[in-house]
């Protein structure tokens, strides 16, 4: 039988030993690697460093295999391929242009996208939630959509407010913490995933994860705050654990997510109900807001597209063409 000596230097790591993990926590080069063995607390060796990348070769959500060095430093030796990433580049100063073609990833495997908006106090701004979902279906991510305090309101007005998104494929769940509406079907949600949640202060996030697991919703925020106050020199991104399976992210990175790199005529693309009738609009380069035989604006008239959304659809367009003209 082959036995191999292990040299444990702390809590069962051994030195001659590589681990799988994940990484749950990502600040100014030290990345924590959560394995079988505990928390490694892990660094990137200059020749992964040295090898170009179009993308952040390590990011928070990332699966690495790392080894021990002799002073309990864990030293990255691979990253998994990514199944998915929340990402983003950085435009350069004033122009559309990007100041680096390599992609900054703020998440890297989410499962999910989870929008946490109130159905009062805060009112919803619902132009945001649209331009969130954009972000959402431009990064090829599930998106779920949490209306929160609904024992503000009731039901009935919540869904009045929210259901356009059911509507067109969108999971929407309605939650109270106060009441505890709705909490259990969210923690399904949650369940074995590794989920992204923003949303607006006020909006009683802290209270909702609270509720799912006492603590969690403190720990979030002091987190997320922290960014939140050094988030243009130092981004700090954290996975928190989920005691039945699966951990939940918070960046702020996701709430100052610029569209930048979106081009005026491919914004219907990513509004879900609208992309499968371009194909119909009697010209190719429709813009879906004067031409005859758009398809599109008849949709709207039928009611076949909530007004509200294709209004943000205006708006971002327009929004977008405004840009093209400032740098043309």
């Amino acid at each position: 039988m082959l036995v191999i000596r292990c040299e444990t230097i702390r809590g069962g790591v051994c030195l001659n030993e590589q681990y799988d993990g994940l990484v749950i926590k990502a600040l100014s080069g030290f990345y924590t690697v959560r394995t079988a063995v505990g928390d490694i607390v892990s660094i990137l060796p200059g020749r992964l460093k040295k090898a170009w990348r179009e993308t952040d070769i390590v990011a928070v959500g990332d699966r690495v295999t790392i080894s021990v060095a002799d002073d309990g430093t864990g030293i990255i030796e691979s990253v998994a391929p990514r199944k998915s990433a929340l990402a983003r580049a950085r435009p350069a100063p004033g122009a559309r242009a990007l100041a680096s073609d390599r992609e900054q990833v703020l998440v890297a495997n989410p499962d999910q996208l989870v929008f946490v908006f109130a159905v009062r106090a805060p009112e919803p701004n619902l132009r945001k939630l649209d331009r969130f979902l954009v972000v959402a279906e431009m990064n090829g991510l599930t998106a779920v959509v949490c209306a929160n305090k609904v024992d503000l309101t009731g039901i009935e007005r919540a869904q009045a407010l929210f259901q356009r998104y059911a509507d067109i494929g969108y999971r929407v769940i309605y939650t109270s913490a106060h009441t505890g509406q709705g909490i259990e079907e969210l923690r399904q949600c949650l369940l074995g995933k590794l989920s992204v949640l923003t949303g607006s202060s006020g909006v009683g996030k802290s209270s909702l994860l609270n509720a799912l697991q006492p603590g969690l919703g403190l720990q979030v925020r002091e987190v997320s705050q922290a960014t939140g106050k050094g988030m243009h020199t130092t981004r700090h991104a954290e996975l928190f654990p989920l005691d039945g399976g699966g951990y939940v992210a918070d960046t702020p990175g996701i709430r100052a997510l610029a569209l930048f790199n979106l081009e005026p005529g491919e914004v219907d693309a990513y509004f879900r109900e609208i992309a499968p009738l371009v194909a119909h609009c009697r010209f190719s380069d429709c813009t879906h807001k004067h031409e005859p035989g758009c398809a599109v604006r008849a949709a709207v008239k039928k009611g076949q597209i909530h007004p509200s959304r294709y209004d943000s659809y205006l708006r971002l367009r327009a929004e977008h063409e405004k840009l093209d003209e400032a740098l043309h």
